[in-house]
């Protein structure tokens, strides 16, 4: 009976298993894009005690109360109108300034709903001045 040898059983060498496992979770790491949320993007004036005196038919007030109501210079607008009413404000007088200012109870989800429509109209002077 000198015919058949036994052969060893046949393994996978996991010697190298987590080195291989570690070099690719680093590549996807490395090759991954990871979103991060930038925020609002406003430009926040240089700290100090400088204070700007403006004409008073250059401010639009926009009030933002605790119920989500919008008043544009003391009149209640929706919220879509906004966009179109600083449009036609910034153009006829290009010095407008759109103060923006809040409740202290005023849910965020308002507030942003009207910068985002002020900056949709593309307004260039934004004063965001926060609750009352």
């Amino acid at each position: 009976m000198l015919g058949k040898k036994k052969r060893p059983p046949s393994e996978i060498p996991s010697s190298s298993m987590s080195d291989i496992a570690f070099l690719l979770l680093v590549f996807f790491l490395l090759v991954s894009n990871v979103d991060v949320d930038k925020g609002i993007g406003v430009v926040l004036p240089p700290p100090g005690d400088s204070e700007i005196r403006l004409n008073p038919k250059n401010i639009t007030m926009i009030l933002v109360n605790a119920q989500g109501d919008v008043l544009f210079n003391d009149e209640i607008v929706p919220v879509r109108e906004i966009e179109r009413r600083a449009r036609e404000l910034e153009l006829s007088n290009p010095n407008m300034v759109f103060s923006v200012q809040t409740d202290r109870r005023t849910k965020y989800q308002d507030y942003i709903e009207v910068v985002d429509q002020l900056t949709a109209a593309r307004v260039k002077k934004l004063a965001l001045i926060g609750t009352q």
